[in-house]
């Protein structure tokens, strides 16, 4: 709650929160009436075998994959979190200059 607590101050238009099933709960509920926003969990179904795309949780999953090809980032080589969050900063960086540069 913490951290949605600091999201709100640097998103103010924030509405809407896509979560895994770990989050379910008493977020939900504190999400809905103490701030306003729709906390939708997303839950995987064990049902069915192989790979099956769950709304929204590709895009988190695409970008776990972009930051995995960095070699820094590829395990948990960091001591400190401040030194992975900044080569997270730099390793998207990366890539939205490059995407800008093509156009």
């Amino acid at each position: 709650m913490v951290l949605l607590e600091l999201v709100e101050e640097q998103c103010p238009r924030l509405q809407r929160i896509w979560a895994d099933a770990g989050y379910a709960g008493r977020l939900v509920d504190w999400a809905r009436t103490t701030r306003g926003w729709t906390l939708e969990i997303v839950k995987r179904t064990d049902h069915r075998p192989g790979f099956l795309v769950l709304p929204r949780r590709w895009v988190l999953e695409r970008a776990f994959a972009w930051l995995g090809r960095y070699r820094r980032l590829s395990k948990d080589y960091e001591y400190r979190t401040e030194t992975s969050e900044a080569l997270i900063y730099a390793a998207m960086t990366q890539l939205m200059v490059r995407r800008l540069a093509r156009k």
